[in-house]
């Protein structure tokens, strides 16, 4: 049972707690690698373009895919849906590992600031994303209007199967203490 001065994680992230001083040796840790669940398919495509209502041919018709990117691409937007786990499996749940998650600071309440990312190469129809997350730096405590923690960036990168580089994002999450 813990005591009330431990904090209490109910952010659905598996938080670790500790100390600044303790998360800054933490930088320039990387995740495992996480390979996605499925490959990347037409399917699933036609169903994100159908919901975003976005009909750039390159996504619907298979020839002019084939024809400007060499076979069937997957939208920039995508990229995240590749890599998300089930949420629930016979065999039991995969958990992501998220490296900001994983940092042990006092705040008990995440909140995403800012998402970047670059695009190398297109996301293409059989492709097993695999992502890789490291934690690139800690900022000293800061008080915000939301309250007082710790900006945390991490940087994700997205490989094919071949190991070649598609994409990398920069990810900056703020975790703070919460009032009450």
């Amino acid at each position: 049972m813990a005591d009330a001065s431990t904090p209490r994680d109910e952010s659905g992230m598996s938080l670790n707690f500790g100390t600044y001083e303790e998360a800054l040796s933490w930088i320039g840790r990387t995740t495992e690698p996480f390979e996605s669940e499925f490959a990347v398919n037409v399917p699933m495509i036609r169903y994100y373009c159908a919901a975003l209502e976005d009909a750039n041919r390159s996504y619907w018709d298979t020839d002019f895919a084939a024809e400007h990117w060499g076979g069937s691409v997957a939208p920039p937007g995508m990229l995240q849906t590749w890599t998300i786990p089930l949420q629930w499996r016979p065999d039991g749940k995969r958990a992501i590992s998220v490296m900001a998650a994983k940092v042990p600071l006092p705040g008990d309440k995440p909140i995403n600031v800012t998402t970047d990312f670059e695009y190398f190469e297109p996301v293409r129809e059989g492709d097993r994303l695999v992502m890789t997350d490291r934690l690139e730096a800690i900022s000293e405590e800061k008080t915000t209007r939301v309250g007082t923690g710790h900006f945390i960036t991490s940087i994700t990168e997205y490989r094919n199967q071949a190991g070649t580089l598609l994409a990398r994002s920069t990810n900056t999450l703020f975790r703070y203490r919460s009032e009450g």
